[in-house]
């Protein structure tokens, strides 16, 4: 099975239809793979150029890079090795918007996507996005067993997760919400009693949930991805669904009048990019890169696009 994905790519295509599209191969039913390209400037172009001649020369350990935003992340990302030679490669679960999701025309598109995309442009490569069951990207399989280099799928940074996963600094507050039907009377998780709740497989929100079922007394139903769990919500199979609260906002807005955001729990969540435990390298250039795109407003700018407000001034 092929599928087609518009993109903007490095190396000019030699046919009008190579121009419009890029082939996408996809291995299996659950693991999907999505070049993700972005524009080089010229600028970049010569400085690549430079960097190149001054190497030939063997002076390349003594020159300074022409286009670098810290020389920490530059030093770091000369170290860093990747297991496709030009790709970034990372695994995600589609779809979950904002934070990664397809769009009309099919290409992968969303928050994490935009900020890998920085990670991948600070090391000189293209980000190739896998999707993937995120069982195996919580559990840290697809770091471990050399699947992707890196895991962006708006996952929870928590105690048993770092156990297998190397974390980057966190770089989004989340919290878990319910989405209920417009006409509900529910206030809170007392209200559910005798009642079906929708989580999502693998998620801290199905861990809340059942952490809080004894005291409750309502029943837990479990969906493999977002999109089934809330259109399980939508057709009245569930009472209320359980989830981060920054994906309820597109399903409430593409609704209208047939879900409404209810009661949040601030259960302290951040989300964090995941990498093999011993990827020290990789770490270092993806903390610098968040860092430096909070000080240039490029975060900010990220923030804005997919959640719809400015980022919370941390």
């Amino acid at each position: 099975m092929m599928r087609t994905l518009r993109c903007a790519g490095i190396v000019r295509p030699r046919t009008p239809a190579d121009r419009r599209h890029a082939r996408i191969a996809v291995d299996s039913p659950t693991d999907q793979e999505y070049i993700v390209r972005f524009p080089i400037r010229r600028t970049a172009l010569i400085a690549v150029a430079a960097a190149s001649s001054l190497a030939m020369a063997g002076c390349g350990s003594s020159s300074t890079p022409a286009a670098s935003t810290s020389n920490a992340a530059t030093s770091a990302a000369s170290a860093v090795k990747l297991i496709a030679p030009g790709s970034l490669t990372v695994c995600t679960h589609l779809a979950y918007e904002p934070f990664q999701y397809p769009d009309d025309s099919g290409k992968v598109v969303g928050f994490d996507v935009d900020v890998m995309d920085l990670v991948a442009k600070k090391l000189g490569v293209t980000q190739k996005i896998v999707d993937t069951p995120f069982e195996g990207i919580k559990s840290g399989e697809v770091t471990k067993t050399g699947k992707c280099d890196i895991s962006a799928a708006a996952m929870s940074i928590t105690d048993e997760r770092k156990k297998a996963i190397l974390f980057s600094d966190a770089y989004f507050n989340a919290t878990q919400a319910l989405l209920l039907p417009p006409n509900s009377t529910v206030k809170g998780l007392a209200d559910l009693k005798g009642k079906k709740i929708g989580a999502q497989s693998a998620t801290t929100g199905l861990d809340y949930a059942n952490a809080q079922k004894a005291a409750n007394g309502y029943e837990i139903i479990e969906f493999q991805d977002l999109p089934s769990q809330q259109q399980a919500l939508l057709t009245g199979q569930v009472d209320a669904a359980i989830n981060d609260l920054p994906v309820w906002g597109p399903v409430v807005k593409k609704n209208p009048g047939k879900a409404v955001v209810g009661p949040q729990f601030d259960t302290g969540d951040v989300y964090g990019f995941g990498m093999k435990l011993d990827n020290a390298e990789l770490k270092k250039v993806v903390d610098q890169v968040l860092k430096d795109a909070k000080a240039s407003g490029d975060y900010n700018t990220i923030y804005k696009k997919w959640i719809g407000t400015d980022a919370p001034k941390s």
